[in-house]
């Protein structure tokens, strides 16, 4: 298996620190990233966000994700993040702010911050930009390869094997069982041409084999779910050899 194609995720339970004064963003915004599966502390103020990382350091349960609003009391989302910066902390950093200039952008960037999201957003975008902050860094851990892993993610689509979800870009899309096996063997094998008969032997090892018309069946489910309009297909049919997951050579 390429490493190139396959990368594999830490489970998404996930400590983030989500700093911001308005509580009316912040309460629906901690249950939303809850429900996603991350682990989520509120701090309403930069020196209570700065005490609270300190001490989670202290613990030895880091923070993964910083959420900072840039206008917050006592200290500005610009200054925990520089504070944490010269103290040679790189825990990844999400600005949320509603000041959308260049210069604004310029300025959070320099200060260290790894994203920006201008006020008013999108929830499924905020979510997509969290996702892909926890895979770089997870990717970049000396950890990652030692760790196991309920997550596989090839060529931009990310399968939950625990949940039983795939995402596409913002789609979130639920599978079956046999689904789920199915994708995650695929993905598994990059590139490769996968025999109809290794791949009924992997769905159904202790149990009669179908005739073949009930695997295409569920390749043709599993792709009207996956398979996105003006992308190419990631399912090939190899005729009379059997099946090959990538978008193309």
């Amino acid at each position: 298996m390429s490493s190139s194609y396959v990368q594999l995720l830490y489970p998404a339970l996930m400590p983030i620190l989500l700093v911001d004064d308005e509580i009316e963003l912040t309460e629906p915004l901690s249950r939303a990233l809850t429900r996603e599966g991350y682990e989520v502390e509120v701090a309403y103020d930069g020196e209570t966000a700065l005490q609270q990382i300190h001490r989670h350091q202290a613990t030895g349960n880091a923070y993964t994700l910083l959420i900072l609003d840039w206008m917050l009391p006592k200290y500005s989302g610009i200054e925990v993040c520089q504070t944490l910066r010269s103290q040679g902390d790189n825990t990844p950093v999400l600005f949320l702010t509603a000041k959308d200039t260049l210069d604004a952008r310029v300025q959070g960037l320099d200060a260290g911050a790894d994203d920006y999201l201008v006020k008013p957003f999108e929830l499924r975008e905020l979510l997509a930009r969290v996702r892909a902050l926890l895979r770089r860094n997870e990717q970049l851990s000396p950890k990652a390869a030692d760790s196991p892993s309920p997550r596989i993610l090839v060529e931009g689509l990310e399968l939950d094997l625990e949940n039983q979800v795939v995402y596409r870009g913002d789609r979130i899309i639920a599978l079956s069982d046999k689904e789920c096996q199915l994708l995650a063997y695929l993905m598994q094998h990059p590139q490769q041409i996968i025999p109809h008969e290794e791949i009924s032997q992997h769905l159904w090892p202790t149990e009669e084999k179908p005739n073949s018309n009930v695997l295409a069946a569920h390749i043709r489910l599993l792709r009207r779910k996956i398979e996105r309009e003006n992308a190419p297909p990631l399912i090939h049919t190899i005729y009379g050899k059997g099946y090959r997951f990538g978008s193309g050579l």
